[in-house]
């Protein structure tokens, strides 16, 4: 399987097709990032009837602790459900249990719970940590040593912890502890201490905290011991939730002070060759929920993920980052916007842009943050990803608490592609299509079919991720003029994984050019949107900007009679929920105009045309938008030292098509109704975000004459994005076509 990044600016490539004269246009591909390992395909896996809170792996065996009284086979299995107390051992490869059964128990004083799983070097002791008293009956005190071979605790181990072990770390001699504890052995050790590997006794490691601690591990080099938690201080040093000790002493080595936000915590570390990484949750508002990649040789940052959505678990592997969160807002690093919980992510080791890889929990129960642990076991040849955590579905699909993914056999399908034909030029047909969306492949091959015929007429490659579907279009330029025809595409994984072939689009090739939409690319369009799409929800691009739009609750398509005379036709918007965004991030328009044709009889107002930083939520950040007031004047409005507008002295909701064109550049700002200039300004700055242009709605909260509805109630046409300033000769000419074309 192949799986890439970074989406880019459009690239035309001319392509090798069944025929002359075919011209693809497509996102570029990157081959930068590492490759993810495994599917997103998940793989039938034996259940808990509660939540797993640690797993640990050797040999082929996948352990799991956690809070739960019994296991069960997966969903439409055969089989029967049988006791495991807190603790269940599985076949990495069948995801069946083992014959290893082991029960951790307390007597009186709270429920019973396994919080952390550690493997020795030498893969024959599994230690675990929680909250237990007994283990198969066998006198513990929150930590015990089991024998992997014979699955049994073994009684020279006889470690004391008076309170939750939450975190373990493990050398050939040594178990470093981190958690609620405030002794060991009778002897004063606050949240971390460590104990002999072989019996459990107290060592000198001293790095007393002042609260609780979740996270313990290593350094590659094993000098050094990083701690991640709540706490504010560490041996007295100012280092709130993460500090890097010695592994002997634990004196701090290396304190973190104003590193993370006070209302955030470390709730997991990872470690490979080079670096080593936090998973942090946070609590509040300026929280930080991300994740940190700190270099193993200096300790110093990497990289920080600033996304909201605590992270529970992190797993390095082959030079990407597998995480377990339920990451809902990554707008901060230039990816999806605030709305619905990612519980599964990807990203290089190297950088925090986000890989192909999709699969999905819910979030359960519990405290309902989905999958709280992470691990990988082979067996033979193959790898396996496990999660555990307190989900009750995956990938849509019932499944309590565990999961696992495998490093081959992609059986998931890209979705369907929604396509349009065009012929709007003399001599070509446009065919454009949303790009599909694949849980594990951002890389995609689409081949296009003309006619009914079995042999492509063209092949192109692009990419997508799940926030981030570009158009792909190619042009034909092989038809005769008044001659209808056909197209239907399809789209393969790496994997060789094809869609059904996509519904039917057709159109007849013009014999002559439209000189509406011909100056409007002519004069620069990046963004036009002519409404001519028969289905939802997918908006055609008309320029080779390739910015398709996103229909959301449902417009009105195909509305008659249209802004420009001819076969074009409008959208309408009932003003209480609908509108069109663009789903693919655009950096801050700094020189722009905006065109629209509008027709509304609506008292309402509503938002024309606008950027915004979220699509399909309302925005956060908003302006650089053109709306209409309850009395119809249209308003056009930026953000740049406060509010600054231009205003309009007519009304226009007379139920009649109007143009209106904003403008803001070097020489100040402009409104234009109707090809004629109505008012300027010399304000040439505006709100600095990324975001996405909406069409028809999207939030209006403070902005002066505020109208009832931000959403506009009538018909749009002919919506256009240009990335410079429209003279006033332009947008007149834009008005005389539109009238003139027939």
């Amino acid at each position: 399987m192949h799986r890439s990044r970074g989406l880019s600016a459009a690239l035309v490539l001319t392509i090798s097709t069944a025929g002359l004269g075919v011209i693809a246009t497509a996102p570029k591909a990157s081959a930068i990032t590492p490759p993810v390992a495994f599917t997103a395909d998940d793989l039938p896996t034996w259940q808990t009837n509660g939540i797993v809170w640690a797993l640990a792996q050797a040999d082929g065996v996948v352990f799991a602790g956690g809070t739960f009284s019994a296991i069960r086979p997966p969903q439409g299995a055969t089989g029967t459900a049988r006791s495991a107390v807190n603790f269940a051992a599985f076949n990495a490869a069948t995801g069946a249990p083992n014959g290893c059964q082991l029960s951790f128990t307390v007597k009186s004083g709270g429920n019973a719970t396994v919080r952390a799983l550690a493997v020795s070097p030498d893969r024959k002791t599994l230690y675990a940590g929680g909250y237990f008293g007994a283990v198969n009956g066998t006198p513990v005190s929150s930590l015990a040593a089991i024998d992997i071979a014979t699955c049994k605790p073994k009684p020279s181990f006889r470690a004391s912890f008076p309170a939750t072990v939450r975190a373990l770390a493990v050398t050939g001699d040594t178990v470093y502890a981190g958690g609620d504890f405030t002794t060991v052995g009778g002897q004063k050790h606050q949240r971390f201490a460590a104990v002999k590997a072989t019996d459990g006794s107290v060592l000198p490691f001293t790095a007393n905290a002042d609260e609780p601690g979740r996270a313990i591990q290593l350094t590659p080099d094993g000098t050094k011991v990083v701690l991640g938690g709540d706490f504010f201080t560490v041996n007295g040093s100012n280092s709130h939730a993460l500090a890097v000790v010695d592994a002997k002493s634990g004196a701090v080595a290396k304190s973190y002070p104003g590193f993370i936000e006070t209302n955030s915590v470390v709730k997991a570390i990872e470690t490979d060759a080079t670096g080593i990484y936090t998973g942090n949750e946070g609590t509040g508002g300026g929280v930080f929920d991300g994740r940190i990649a700190l270099n193993a040789a200096d300790l110093g940052q990497r990289w920080r993920d600033t996304c909201l959505g605590a992270t529970q678990a992190l797993k390095s592997y082959k030079g990407v980052l597998y995480i377990a969160s339920h990451a809902h807002d990554c707008s901060s690093v230039g990816e999806f916007p605030n709305g619905r919980r990612h519980h599964f992510l990807a990203e290089p080791t190297t950088g925090t842009g986000k890989l192909g890889w999709f699969p999905d929990t819910n979030d359960g129960t519990g405290e309902k943050i989905g999958p709280r642990a992470l691990t990988v076991a082979a067996s033979g040849s193959t790898q396996y990803l496990w999660s555990g955590g307190e989900f009750t579905t995956v990938n849509g699909a019932p499944a309590q608490s565990l999961t696992r993914f495998a490093s081959a056999g992609d059986t998931g399908r890209p979705t369907v592609p929604v396509v349009r034909a065009a012929s709007e030029k003399a001599g070509e047909v446009e065919v454009r299509w949303r790009a599909s969306m694949d849980t594990d492949d951002s890389k995609l091959t689409y081949k296009v079919y003309r006619n009914g015929s079995g042999t492509p007429l063209a092949t192109v490659q692009a990419d997508s991720l799940l926030w981030d579907r570009p158009q792909v279009a190619i042009k034909d330029t092989s038809v005769t003029a008044g001659k209808s025809y056909s197209y239907r595409v399809t789209a393969t994984d790496a994997a060789g994984n094809t869609s059904a072939l996509s519904a039917t689009a057709t159109t007849t090739a013009t014999a002559r050019s439209e000189s509406y939409p011909a100056a409007v690319l002519g004069d620069g369009a990046k963004l036009y949107w002519r409404y001519d799409d028969p289905s939802s929800p997918f908006v055609a691009d008309s320029s080779t900007g390739n910015t398709a739009g996103v229909q959301a609750n449902g417009p009105s398509l195909r509305q008659t009679p249209a802004a420009v005379h001819g076969a074009s036709t409008a959208i309408g918007f009932n003003g209480t929920n609908q509108q069109v965004s663009t789903d693919v991030r655009a950096a801050q328009p700094t020189t722009y105009s905006l065109e629209t044709w509008f027709r509304t009889t609506s008292s309402a107002g509503g938002k024309l045309i606008g950027f915004g930083d979220n699509t399909t939520a309302g925005s956060g950040k908003y302006d650089k938008h053109v709306y209409m007031t309850n009395a119809g004047k249209l308003i056009f409005g930026v953000s740049s030292g406060g509010l600054k507008t231009l205003v309009s002295t007519g009304a226009y909701n007379d139920g009649k098509w109007h143009q209106v064109v904003a403008t803001q550049g070097s020489g100040g700002m402009a409104l234009y109704v109707d090809g004629r200039l109505l008012k300027t300004n010399s304000v040439t700055g505006n709100a600095n975000y990324t975001g996405f242009w909406h069409v028809g709605g999207d939030t209006l909260n403070n902005w002066p004459s505020k109208p009832t509805s931000a959403f506009f109630k009538g018909q749009l046409d002919e919506t256009a994005v240009y990335p410079r300033v429209l003279t006033g000769t332009q947008v007149a000419n834009h008005y005389r076509l539109a009238s003139a074309q027939g």
